[in-house]
């Protein structure tokens, strides 16, 4: 676009110069024309950039409204919640660490020893055995009323938290 209208104004500045003579007002005028001609070329192209620029920008919009979207969408799956901030919020921290052994077992030793979704889920439901530190049970077996309570998705969410620690 940038090189159709520097063609254009070459020509015209030519048929100015040609059909003019030596004047210093025609050459003025000519210098005023080339000089218009530049603007509007630099106009036009600002104008182009903008108008990319705007279109970029509405991309990205869209693209992290999409990003959002699908976010909300996993928690929606997950009961509203991710399993890590079901953790937290329901005590589970406060005696569970990720990769250390504190009043419980840690989840680095849970996630090991259970494996598997099926019975970690069985477990946090009441339903399975205490098979990582039998010996600890009494301590959760209160806690577990919580997680008893929980609907699928938040134990199947927090299951998949603890399955996470390596």
């Amino acid at each position: 676009m940038k090189n159709y209208l520097i063609a254009l104004l070459a020509v015209v500045t030519f048929g100015l110069a040609s059909c003019g003579g030596g004047s210093n007002d025609k050459a003025a005028d000519n210098q005023e024309a080339t000089q218009a001609v530049e603007q509007k070329a630099d106009q036009a192209q600002q104008q182009a950039q903008a108008a990319s620029d705007q279109k970029a920008d509405e991309q990205k919009a869209d693209d992290q409204k999409a990003d959002d979207q699908q976010a909300g969408n996993d928690q929606a799956a997950a009961g509203g919640k991710d399993g890590k901030t079901l953790f937290m919020e329901n005590g589970c921290v406060a005696c569970h660490k990720e990769t250390e052994k504190s009043v419980g077992p840690a989840l680095k030793d849970i996630a090991a020893k259970y494996g598997d979704k099926a019975k970690l889920v069985n477990f946090l439901k009441g339903n399975g055995e205490a098979i990582v530190d039998p010996a600890n049970f009494a301590t959760m077996k209160p806690n577990l009323e919580i997680t008893k309570k929980m609907n699928d998705a938040d134990v199947g969410a927090l299951a998949d938290y603890i399955l996470s620690i390596k």
